[in-house]
Order: C-alpha cells, then sequence, then structure tokens
C-alpha cells in the first residue's frame, strides 16, 4: 500500500468503519490531523463525541478513505462497495506506523494464546533494561493512542490478534514472535488455513522471528521464510535457540559462542510455574534479547512479574481442592494447556465456540477430567465430544436460571454451577474454569466471567451460603 494513503489527511472524506476502542481512537486521530469523518457501525449509538450512522445510509463513493476497525470482514457490504468503488482502504496499525517518530522501533507478538501476557512481560523486562518502552494493540490501550500520546517511547511492544493482521499491510518490526497456532476465530477467516495464514504473515514485516520450536504449524509454516529464526523449546536448546536445561531457561541465540548457553532466568522464577507459562516466558525474553536487553535485566523483570487476571488465577484452596479461574482460556488450545497443569479436573466450560472443534481438545485431556459441567451456546456441543469420546467424564449441563440476565446483577448461572462442581470436588481436584469458548452469549466478557466465578466460589464455597 503506498504511503501517502496516510499523508495529509487535511479536508479529506474518511468513513470509519466500526464505532469501538480501534474505530473511535482511529477517529480522533484523523479529526486531530483535519479530517472529515464519518463514523459507521452496525450498531447505532452514541461514541465519544462522534454520532454513528447505519452502514446503509451512506454512499461509500462519496469518500476518500475507509478506515477499517479489526474486527470487520472482507464480505461486509460496505468493504465490497468500497473495493468497487475504488475506494482506499486504510487500518489503525499502519496509520499508527506513519505518525510514528522515525527513531522509534517496534516490536511484535501473536499467537492463538498467551499474548497479552507476554508482552506485558516482554514490555516489562525492556524497561528493566533501561529501555522506555509500552505494551499496545490488543493488549489495552490501542497503538494510535500510544502514538499521539505526549510519552517518548523508544519501543512499543505490540499484540497483534489475527484480525489485525489480516488487515495490516505498511509496519514493519525490529522482532516478532509466533506463540501458538491452533484452531480460533474460523467463523471470521472461514478456515484454519486462511487464520494460520494470517498469523504468519508477521513474518513478512520482520527480519527476526521469536518461534515455538514445539508448535508443528509454527515449525512447518516457517520452513521458507528467510529471516533469523530463533525457535524456543521446553527442552534442551540447540545452538541458536532458548530452552530448558535442568532447572534454568538458557539462551543459545543471542550469546557470543551459541556453543556454550547463558542463564536467562531459573525455572523457579516464573510464576505460576506451568508448562505453556515457562514457554511464554521464553519467548519474552527473546523480544527483549533482540532488542539488546540484558540477561540480568530480563531476570529481574520475571522475578517481579505477575500476569493479569483471569489467567491461570488461584481463587481458593481448602480441603485438597484448588479453585482456579482461567476465564481467558477461550478457544480450546489455551484450555488444553491449562486442564493439562492439573492431574484431576472439575472442569467448567462452555460459552461459543467461534467455530472451533472440541473433539481434538477432549482426547488430549480426556485422562485429566472427572467431570465436566458446561454452560453456554456451545455446551451441548461440548458434551457430545464428551460423550462420544470419553463416557467415563460425568456430565452436567447448566441452563441459565430464568431471573439471569446477562450483565445484571443476580448471579445465579454462576451460583449454581459453583454448586455443582462443589458437588463433585474432593480432595485432589482442582476445580478449573477453562471454557475453551468465547463469553458473550452469557456474560459481557471474559472478565465478567471470571468475577462472577469469583464471588460464587466467596458465596458457596468460602462462605457456605
Amino acid at each position: 500500500m503506498a504511503q501517502e494513503l496516510y499523508r495529509n489527511f487535511a479536508g479529506l472524506q474518511i468513513c470509519v468503519a466500526g464505532a469501538g476502542v480501534t474505530g473511535i481512537a482511529c477517529a480522533t486521530a484523523l479529526r486531530k490531523r483535519g479530517a472529515e469523518i464519518t463514523l459507521i457501525d452496525d450498531h447505532v449509538s452514541k461514541a465519544s463525541d462522534f454520532d454513528v450512522v447505519s452502514p446503509e445510509k451512506i454512499v461509500i463513493s462519496d469518500f476518500d478513505r475507509l478506515l477499517i476497525s479489526p474486527g470487520w470482514k472482507e464480505d461486509h457490504p460496505v468493504i465490497q462497495k468500497a473495493r468497487a468503488a475504488g475506494v482506499a482502504l486504510i487500518n489503525e496499525i499502519d496509520l499508527a506506523w506513519s505518525l510514528k517518530k522515525p527513531a522509534q522501533k517496534w516490536i511484535a507478538l501473536t499467537g492463538t494464546n498467551g499474548k497479552t501476557t507476554t508482552v506485558e512481560l516482554a514490555a516489562s523486562m525492556l524497561r528493566k533494561g533501561g529501555v522506555a518502552a509500552q505494551a499496545c494493540g490488543n493488549v489495552g490501550t490501542t497503538v494510535i493512542e500510544t502514538i499521539d500520546s505526549s510519552d517518548d517511547f523508544q519501543y512499543l511492544v505490540l499484540e497483534l490478534s489475527s484480525f489485525q493482521l489480516h488487515w495490516m499491510e505498511d509496519a514493519a518490526f525490529s522482532a516478532v514472535a509466533i506463540l501458538n497456532i491452533a484452531q480460533d476465530h474460523i467463523d471470521w477467516h472461514g478456515s484454519f488455513e486462511s487464520y494460520a495464514q494470517a498469523k504468519l504473515s508477521i513474518l513478512d514485516r520482520a527480519t527476526t522471528g521469536i518461534l515455538n520450536g514445539e508448535d508443528p504449524e509454527i515449525v512447518h509454516r516457517s520452513t521458507h521464510w528467510q529471516g533469523q529464526k530463533v525457535f524456543f523449546t521446553l527442552d534442551t536448546p540447540g545452538p541458536g535457540e532458548l530452552g530448558i536445561v535442568e532447572e534454568l531457561l538458557v539462551d543459545r541465540a543471542f550469546v557470543s559462542n551459541p556453543q556454550e548457553a547463558a542463564m536467562i532466568a531459573e525455572l523457579i522464577d516464573v510464576q505460576p510455574l506451568v508448562p505453556h507459562n515457562v514457554a511464554n516466558t521464553l519467548a519474552a525474553a527473546g523480544l527483549a534479547l533482540a532488542a539488546g536487553v540484558p540477561h540480568e535485566s530480563i531476570r529481574s523483570a520475571i522475578q517481579e512479574f505477575s500476569p493479569g487476571r483471569h489467567r491461570i488465577e488461584k481463587i481458593h484452596e481448602a480441603d485438597g481442592i484448588i479453585w482456579i479461574d482461567d476465564s481467558k482460556a477461550t478457544n480450546p488450545h489455551a484450555a488444553g494447556a491449562s486442564i493439562m497443569s492439573a492431574l484431576s479436573v472439575v472442569w467448567i466450560a462452555g460459552g461459543l465456540a467461534k467455530g472451533a472443534k472440541m473433539g481434538d481438545l477432549i482426547e488430549r485431556v480426556k485422562a485429566r477430567v472427572r467431570a465436566a459441567i458446561l454452560i453456554g451456546h456451545d455446551g451441548e456441543m461440548i458434551a457430545n465430544e464428551i460423550r462420544n469420546r470419553a463416557p467415563h467424564i460425568q456430565i452436567e449441563l447448566i441452563n441459565p436460571p430464568s431471573q439471569y440476565i446477562k450483565g445484571g446483577a443476580d448471579n445465579s448461572l454462576m451460583e449454581e454451577v459453583v454448586t455443582v462442581a462443589k458437588k463433585y470436588a474432593v480432595s485432589g481436584d482442582t476445580v478449573l474454569l477453562a471454557p475453551a469458548c468465547a463469553s458473550m452469549d452469557q456474560f459481557i466478557s471474559y472478565a465478567d466471567r471470571g468475577e462472577r466465578f469469583k464471588s460464587a466460589i466467596t458465596k458457596v464455597v468460602i462462605n457456605g451460603n
């Protein structure tokens, strides 16, 4: 895409598709630069100080640009009409790239799971190394807002979703990482192949890639990429890799002699000490090492870092039973990693599967799960896979009580779930909320789902009400 599309916005008529966080941030940045903004969304409302209009009420050929928020699909009528009319399409990441200070460097990360924790950890490592750095993108603060802030960041650490990567064309990175690739967002991309291609496209914008050497999709799909490949592994690393030697995380990629190894940290420094979190820590370390951060600073950041809420978060432990909130496990791959971190699980799952299949997940975890408590739109689909593949697992399907309203004060749905889980759990069990599904059918967000789980544990388990 020609960089000219991102210059001289003054007086241009720009249609911004999407009145969510990204759309509003882009609309604000563009109007600040003199553009005339029309904000459209399929759900008409008032967004900040912008009026939102329905897509059917605009004539797209009247506009000079169409800025597309990440979640908008290629087959949306507005996008199809814009392409037919020759209206240039732009996106937030490339817009921010065009506006950044020339000396600022970007590193980026993608993957099906673990992105937010890993970019936050990588940014912490850079800051420990004396580098002014900020995590942004899908992590909370948009990239365009970060660019427009008064802070003078030397590095931005971007969390990029498959949607953002689908639309991005111009941005470039000094290093990138891919954590894992598993089925997710198939309903949006149309196929796993398209989803995986979007993820791998991040390599086309970088010269150094920090890659999961134990993920066959990543290993296979990166074969023909000509950049510097630094694989990370939970095994002993080869020359040019990051990995584990006895109780240490070690670096054989960013050392002067790859026949030797430098200590990054001790395993015990990583919390929670579960396999996928160790892998994510190695990925973050790889990004920081690529930016020149010393090993000592990286270790200090690891020791001080705490993952965000609803990510393998221990809520309560008593009578030999551990209650864990991993509401952020919104797809089968994430749920599988969470379940495999425990030995005997009472599993709480269900919601919107987003087109993902559950058969492989059930095959992987069936030896660890004693009972499954299922909720939501695709709870029955998960139950059918369990019946077919793991009939020893006891199943409880929980329908929402009649008084339960999504987002309301009543928490009867999750209280019923926790009551049933309490009935099944015995000493040695982990009661695990790892839904393998998105939350929006019955909850406001994964965070709302996790908070309701915690509240229900307090009421039903701790207080015994």
